[in-house]
Order: structure tokens, then sequence, then C-alpha cells
């Protein structure tokens, strides 16, 4: 089990490289001004954590669920993304681009939201950036260059070979995940309802933070909703058992996971829908 969840991301993380290319994912953050750059940085990393701290003051969220909402809010950028979304709507390269840009500058934000958190809280905490910088390079950066360079020099195979890495790499991954869930039954059964109102208002207010905050093409705006809402459950929960010591939080960054799923599923229906009104509309 512990070998089969990196290989599942190591090649899905190689199919997307496979099918992305290195100017168009460039070319996606050239016109943004420093104002654009700023309000990106508030919704993704400045946003979700602050309303994850507000949410447990005003729920009942006891001390290991609250560590576990908020290290979810403070790690955007799930690797597993942008395939997914490629044929439904979606801007592929942008969400791309958005995962790099969010791995580029999790070592730095990551560090500085938990410390400031866990001074609430009275306590110290200190996770190193070259931890982080390690966990991303090995499960991140690596397969997506590896695919890259297999789309460049070996076109016509990584073109064969890259939807059967995509559907290798899901179906391992959707195993290892109903595996999990399985054996985290009787943890996940102990969540309250108040974590999974805590779950979804936190998605939320992800969806809603670059909505206000990001005025681009509405496909722009819908594939940075969804990339935002999609955050990092992984590295929060290994980020929560290192260095927070809380290793109760798995029930609440499992719920997120869950919910995240749920939404993965019926954003695309609902976007469907509301571009064939607005087809019909225009026509």
């Amino acid at each position: 089990m512990k070998a089969l969840l990196p290989a599942s991301i190591f090649v899905l993380m190689m199919s997307i490289g496979m099918s992305l290319h290195w100017r168009e994912l460039v070319a996606n953050w050239r016109g943004l001004t420093w104002g654009a750059w700023l309000r990106l940085l508030l919704a993704t990393f400045i946003v979700p954590p602050a309303v994850a701290l507000l949410l447990a003051r005003i729920l009942p969220l006891n001390l290991s669920e609250t560590a576990g909402l908020f290290m979810v809010a403070a790690a955007p950028g799930a690797p597993l993304l942008t395939r997914n979304l490629a044929r439904r709507g979606f801007d592929m390269h942008l969400a791309a681009s958005y995962q790099v840009w969010g791995a580029v500058m999790t070592p730095i934000m990551i560090p500085l939201l938990v410390y400031g958190a866990a001074k609430l809280y009275a306590r110290d905490i200190w996770i190193p950036p070259m931890a982080l910088v390690v966990q991303i390079v090995e499960k991140e950066f690596v397969p997506l260059l590896v695919g890259m360079a297999l789309a460049h020099f070996a076109p016509a195979f990584a073109k064969k070979a890259q939807p059967k890495m995509n559907l290798l790499g899901n179906v391992v991954l959707t195993l290892v995940f109903v595996i999990l869930l399985w054996k985290m039954g009787p943890e996940l059964r102990r969540v309250t309802p108040w974590v999974v109102l805590a779950a979804m208002l936190l998605l939320v207010a992800s969806i809603g933070a670059m909505r206000l905050l990001m005025s681009i093409d509405r496909i722009g705006v819908r594939t940075l909703e969804v990339s935002n809402a999609n955050r990092h459950v992984g590295l929060a929960l290994l980020l929560s058992g290192q260095y927070i010591h809380n290793r109760d939080a798995l029930p609440t960054v499992a719920c997120y996971a869950i919910v995240v799923a749920v939404m993965m599923m019926i954003a695309p229906k609902i976007f469907k829908q509301r571009d064939e009104v607005a087809r019909a509309a225009a026509a």
C-alpha cells in the first residue's frame, strides 16, 4: 500500500507531463500584473487558512479537527487535478501552470502560515522549507519533467502511452483510496456533522476566493476555482503527523478529500449545463 500510492501519483504526473508544453505553461502568466499576482497569492494561500481558523472559532471543532482543517487549507495544489479535467470544459494548461506555481510557493508560504497559526495557540511549530522542497521535487516536478521530456524527444511514444498511463494511474489511485477509506471506516464514523460542514464551507470559500479576486476569462476562472478547491490532502496529512504531531487530524483531512471528490464529479456537469444555457441564450 505504501508503494502503490506514490507509484500511482508518479505515473499520473508523468501522464500530465506528456500532454503539456512548456511554452503554454509559461504563457498563462506572462500577462499578469503585480496586482493580479497578489490577488492570486491571497486566494490561494491566505483566504483558505484564514477561513479555516475562523471556522474553528465559530464551530465546535476540537484541536485535532482544527489542525486537520487548517493544514488542508494551507496546502494547495493537489497533483491529481489537471488530467481529470482535461476533457470537461477546463483549461488543462492553466491548471498545470497554477499547480507548478503553487508548488514553487509552498516551501515559502506553508512554514510561515503554520508558524503564525501555531502562535495563536501558544505553540512553536516550524516546518523546514527544504523538507517541503524534497517532497515537491520527488512527487511533482521529477515525474512532470520526465513526462514533458518524453513528449519532446519521443512524441509518438508519448502520444500512444499517455492515455494508458493515465488510465493505469487513476485505476490504482482509486483502488488505494477505496482501501484507505475501508480501513478508516471506524475513524470516519466518528466524524461529526460539524467537521463535514467545516469541510464544505472551506471548499466553498476556496472557490469563492478565486471567483472574487481573479478576473480572467470564464474558462480560466472556472479552472482556478476548481484547482483552488482541490487542496493537497496528502501533503496536509504528512505534515500533520510529522510536524504538528497530531495524527488524529486524519479523519478531518479524509473528510475534505471526500467532499472534493464529490465536487469533482458534479462540477463538470454543472458547468456543462451553464455552457449549454449560455450558448442557447447567445443563439
